[in-house]
């Protein structure tokens, strides 16, 4: 996932999403996949990007920081049930712990920012099953099948 392409999302469909419409923005070309996938399919009722802000507690530092969780999207199922989702993309490889190497700075850069999505992901599945929510990830063998 590239980190170069960032810009700003005009919604087609402004009365399906939740929050500011002004200031949408995506950060890589796989979240603005993801918003348009959002903004145009019918399944989707609502939706919004980091509108939803969870606390965790990051055991590297030893603080709690703000978790701006990338999408909440509400579907309606094939069965006609509405079914809300947080979703955070990602790509596959920071899904994975690191393989065990030689300590180089790459690698423990690697090893923070797994601890620090573990931290993450921990409270983001807690905080939507206290919503009967469901929380995903979704990475390029999702989003590019």
């Amino acid at each position: 996932m590239s980190r170069g392409y960032r810009g700003s999302y005009k919604p087609k469909n402004p009365h399906k999403y939740i929050g500011d419409i002004n200031s949408i923005t995506y950060r890589s070309l796989w979240e603005r996949k993801f918003m348009i996938f959002c903004d145009t399919n019918l399944a989707v009722i609502k939706w919004a990007s980091e509108e939803i802000t969870i606390p965790y507690y990051y055991n590297v530092d030893k603080k709690v920081h703000k978790y701006y969780v990338d999408f909440v999207m509400q579907l309606q199922e094939s069965s006609g049930k509405l079914k809300t989702y947080l979703i955070e993309i990602k790509p596959y490889k920071q899904t994975i712990e690191p393989i065990k190497r030689k300590n180089t700075k790459k690698y423990i850069n690697e090893v923070l920012e797994w601890e620090k999505n573990q931290s993450k992901w921990t409270e983001a599945k807690q905080y939507a099953k206290q919503k009967n929510w469901e929380f995903k990830i979704l990475t390029e063998k999702e989003l590019f099948k």
